[in-house]
């Protein structure tokens, strides 16, 4: 029988699943979790779930499989998330430079989306239990009508739920979605004596800084409004783009991760990475990312956070010393 990383994931999920060692793993990832939640807890986190095929091969699995193992790869890591009290995660699915490959791994990846997406809609146990609606991002007109019922069934059955948002980006790319947003201002700009912007969906909305379903942002007619002063391109500024982004209304990108070993964006968040956004690339395939390597990268950001908000402190406090010590200079003079 051929060996490969499947058959080491088989055996350690079959060891780990003897009830001794499943009790002994709950109470360290609980242990793992708490921890996590004392300190500061990224807000935002971006997943490039790179490595199925590569996994497949090894693993001497068909393709399609290990883009199965990858859903199910998707499935713990968002349970670790939303317990650490994550609110958002965006994860990228589907390029539309992946309508590139082959007919019959685009439509394998299509139907396996498709059949997941139905599990969301008629089994979404994970998603109730923590409150988190999905909203896919990206060129759904690109899809095929039964993919698209599919998702408009997950979007439509967790849409009621508020504390916290899963963005499948499908299909998509950074250039299509800034493209797509300066397109949005341009046609707002030369519809403005009679067209204001719509609401954009936001944490804020929610009790608990949670979520909204939103794929792309259309204008709406609202004569008493005053329309945006896009025709002057002065007032188009950074914030005007970012109101236009599929992401509208998330918080800061805190955490993008990368698996596979590749240290490239592939085209994913280019607008949402800023200069505090921590990027960690791991070597391992995604279906074989598992919570042992996930939770230390929690723990990680958490305590370099807490340093940077220790360091904040400090030099406030040198710098409220200094400026009391020239008031009394001054007094004394």
């Amino acid at each position: 029988m051929p060996s490969g990383p499947h058959n080491s994931s088989k055996t350690r999920r079959w060891l780990l699943s003897s009830p001794p060692l499943e009790w002994a793993t709950s109470l360290i990832q609980s242990v793992f979790i708490n921890s996590i939640k004392q300190g500061p807890v990224p807000q935002h986190i971006a997943f490039v779930m790179d490595g199925n095929r590569r996994y497949a091969r090894k693993s001497h699995i068909e393709t399609t499989e290990g883009h199965n193992l990858g859903f199910e790869a998707l499935a713990r890591i968002l349970e670790i998330c939303y317990k650490s009290g994550v609110k958002v995660v965006t994860v990228y699915a589907f390029s539309i430079e992946n309508f590139k490959r082959s007919k019959y791994e685009v439509d394998a990846l299509m139907d396996i989306a498709k059949i997941k997406l139905s599990q969301l809609s008629q089994h979404g146990d994970l998603l109730d239990r923590y409150g988190a609606c999905v909203r896919v991002l990206g060129q759904t007109s690109m899809l095929n009508p039964d993919v698209l019922e599919a998702i408009n069934k997950a979007v439509e059955v967790t849409k009621n739920n508020n504390k916290a948002i899963l963005n499948i980006c499908f299909p998509y790319t950074s250039r299509d979605e800034i493209t797509t947003s300066i397109r949005k201002i341009v046609m707002l700009s030369t519809t403005a004596p009679h067209v204001s912007p719509p609401a954009s969906p936001s944490l804020s909305d929610f009790s608990d800084n949670s979520t909204s379903t939103h794929t792309s942002a259309t204008a709406t007619a609202n004569p008493s409004t005053p329309p945006p002063p896009y025709a002057d391109i002065e007032s188009i500024t950074e914030q005007t783009l970012e109101q236009h982004m599929f992401t509208v209304g998330c918080p800061p990108l805190d955490l993008l991760i990368r698996t596979s070993g590749v240290q490239r964006l592939s085209d994913f968040m280019l607008w949402q990475c800023h200069q505090d956004t921590e990027l960690v690339f791991v070597d391992a395939l995604w279906p074989a990312f598992d919570v042992w390597t996930f939770l230390p990268i929690l723990v990680n950001w958490g305590l370099k956070r807490n340093k940077e908000i220790e360091k904040g402190l400090r030099d406030e406090l040198v710098s409220r010393r200094r400026d009391e010590h020239e008031v009394r200079s001054k007094g004394d003079v």
